[in-house]
């Protein structure tokens, strides 16, 4: 009897010791966002899309080439989808952000009410409905940015008024050293934003476009952006 107890109490330890290891391999938060990671090793790169994001590979591509043209910046708008959601249907954020897009309601309301949505029909938890509007809030954002330079600046005034607000960007750009990219990005926090919230703004256009883009260069042309 004493020696299956034993037994039992060795099994429970090794347990306790792997899952306490896994912890400790986990980088800080995680946790925090929304997993799973929505990449595994084995693609080009070292990155394959995974099952979520390759499921709505077609639609996204669909809705790319219906708002933005043969030449739409697909796996920016891709990697976009996996910073905001992992391409998850049922993300919803600490602050209520929701779906693939993560919208705030009031933005879906918004949104809804500029393209004459019913309620039934504003669905952000709807994956289609989701990267139907993240696509198009991009462009929209971007028809509004033309005085943003080049395109891959313009893309990346995009990619900041996405996460933090068209009105921000362009209060900054007035009072910028300089319209190129680095003069604006510079402002940030001069205008009506909070300083404390720049570099979450800063760093956005940056992970898309840097670190998250060339995981999904199979998708589509790569938009190029300098380095600063």
């Amino acid at each position: 009897m004493r020696r299956a107890v034993l037994a039992v109490l060795g099994v429970v330890l090794l347990i306790a010791v792997a899952l306490a290891a896994l912890l400790v391999m986990l980088p800080a938060g995680a946790a925090e966002k929304f997993p799973p990671a929505p990449f595994a090793k084995g693609g080009r790169g070292g990155f394959a899309p995974s099952p979520a994001a390759t499921r709505w590979r077609a639609e996204l591509t669909r809705q790319a080439h219906a708002q933005w043209g043969l030449d739409a910046p697909v796996p920016a708008l891709a990697a976009q989808v996996h910073q905001e959601s992992g391409w998850r249907a049922d993300a919803v954020s600490r602050v209520g952000a929701q779906g693939m897009a993560q919208f705030m309601p009031a933005t879906a309301r918004w949104w809804c009410d500029l393209h004459r949505l019913s309620a039934t029909d504003c669905r952000p938890a709807n994956p289609r409905w989701a990267l139907r509007a993240l696509v198009g809030y991009d462009r929209w954002l971007w028809d509004r940015l033309a005085a943003a330079g080049n395109p891959s600046d313009r893309l990346w005034a995009t990619l900041r008024s996405y996460n933090g607000g068209l009105g921000h960007w362009q209060a900054e750009s007035r009072l910028a050293a300089g319209p190129l990219r680095t003069h604006i990005d510079a402002a940030c926090g001069r205008a009506r934003r909070a300083p404390g919230h720049c570099p979450e703004n800063l760093g956005y256009p940056r992970r898309i476009l840097f670190d998250l883009q060339p995981r999904y260069s199979t998708w589509g042309a790569v938009w190029s952006v300098p380095a600063e």
